[in-house]
This record gives structure tokens, C-alpha cells and sequence, in this order.
């Protein structure tokens, strides 16, 4: 195998957020179902045998070290000497945007080099090296709706709803980082659980998406 085309990197959405805690390393414990919606970037990967990794942007352009990039060189270190890839990325999903673009991305990567490269590492393998590039790309590996905990790593697949969701991005963007950072993050929300979330999913939509509270949102009011 020397490509493999049109691989779809999904967006996703949030239907919740609550920030439980804080780990004495700085990073924040959550809880949230994230939802895969239908809006996805697109990757194109072709095999290089010069060990060189190269990147193309077939539509926005990019930083010139993303998440792709990264994911690509982490699993590189697993990989036979003279691996290598040449990787073309069409970019849908708008940046900062909480979406999960670049971390969508990164897992797309990982999955697409893994074969090419003939790798044959499993899944929890991937969700390791995935974890070091960002908290979202395990979720993104999984390719499944989940309910999510911890900093993002620790994975319930869960069944959700049909449902149509309008999806609205200003023209401003807000880095997550920055929202993390404020002093005014409400930091201690009383944990939910998974039957307490189903019980509303199993209704309607409505409820679904009515469920908990977003904890970042008025941060990120204040900072736009």
C-alpha cells in the first residue's frame, strides 16, 4: 500500500462540560459526552521511504508544526528506519473552536500511518502516543460517541440519539488554554453520572441537549 486517500477527520460537539477538579499538575478533571457530527477535515496520506514527513494544505493554512505533524512524529519513533509521509490536509472544522479539529486530525494521522507503515499497533498503543499530543485524540481514535472523564482519557462509549444540530462559529476564536487559565473557572461541579445523562437521552433530544451546564462558557464570554 503506497496511499490512502480521503480519510475523513470528524468534528465534535460538546454536550456538556463540567469541570469536577484540578490534579496537582495543573490539568483539569471533566466530565462531558462528546458527540461526533457529520463535519470533517480530510486527510490524504502517501508513504515516503526517505524517512522525511511533509505536510500539504489543500485548503486553510496551517501552523507550520501542527498536530498533524506531531502525530506523525511520535508514531514515526515506533516505526522502522526510513519510514516517512507525505500527508495533505483539507481543512473544514474551524480552529478554536472546541470542536476538536486539530486533535481530530492528529487521531486521523495516527490511524492512517499505522497501516501504511504497517505498524499493527493496537488501539490502546495509539490512544498512548495520542494522549501525549492532546487530551481529545484518544476520543477521536475511539471513533465512537463517549461519555468522558478524567482529563479526556478515561472512555465510556455510549449510545446517543438521532438528532440535527445547528452549528453557529463567530468570526473569533478563543484558545481553550486561556479559559483554563482564569482565575473565575469554576473548578468544583458536583459530579454527574452516565444513568443520569442516559435517562435523559433515552427521551428526546431536547432533554439530551438541555443536560448539565457548559463551566467554561462564561469565561469564555467574559474573554470575548
Amino acid at each position: 500500500m503506497k496511499a490512502i486517500y480521503d480519510l475523513p477527520a470528524p468534528a465534535k460537539l460538546n454536550l456538556f462540560l463540567h469541570i469536577t477538579g484540578r490534579r496537582a499538575d495543573g490539568y483539569h478533571l471533566l466530565q462531558s459526552v462528546f458527540m461526533l457530527i457529520d463535519w470533517c477535515d480530510t486527510l490524504h496520506v502517501e508513504l515516503r521511504t526517505d524517512g522525511q514527513l511533509s505536510r500539504e494544505d489543500l485548503t486553510t493554512e496551517l501552523p507550520p508544526d501542527d498536530l498533524v505533524l506531531r502525530a506523525a512524529r511520535a508514531l514515526q519513533a515506533l516505526a522502522p528506519a526510513g519510514m516517512g509521509a507525505h500527508i495533505g490536509v483539507a481543512k473544514h472544522i474551524p480552529a478554536q473552536a472546541a470542536m476538536g479539529g486539530g486533535s481530530s486530525d492528529a487521531a486521523t494521522c495516527l490511524l492512517a500511518l499505522n497501516r501504511l507503515w504497517k505498524l499493527g499497533l493496537p488501539l490502546p498503543a495509539l490512544e498512548k502516543v495520542g494522549l501525549a499530543l492532546g487530551a481529545d485524540v484518544p476520543f477521536f481514535l475511539r471513533g465512537r460517541n463517549a461519555w468522558v472523564e478524567g482529563i479526556g482519557e478515561l472512555i465510556t462509549p455510549i449510545e446517543l440519539p438521532a438528532a440535527e444540530v445547528v452549528v453557529v462559529k463567530p468570526d473569533q476564536g478563543l484558545d481553550t488554554k486561556s479559559i483554563f487559565l482564569s482565575p473565575d473557572l469554576e473548578r468544583a461541579t458536583k459530579p454527574a453520572t452516565i444513568s443520569g445523562f442516559a435517562a435523559c437521552s433515552a427521551q428526546e433530544a431536547e432533554q439530551m441537549f438541555g443536560f448539565g451546564r457548559n463551566d467554561l462558557q462564561p469565561v469564555a464570554q467574559r474573554l470575548c
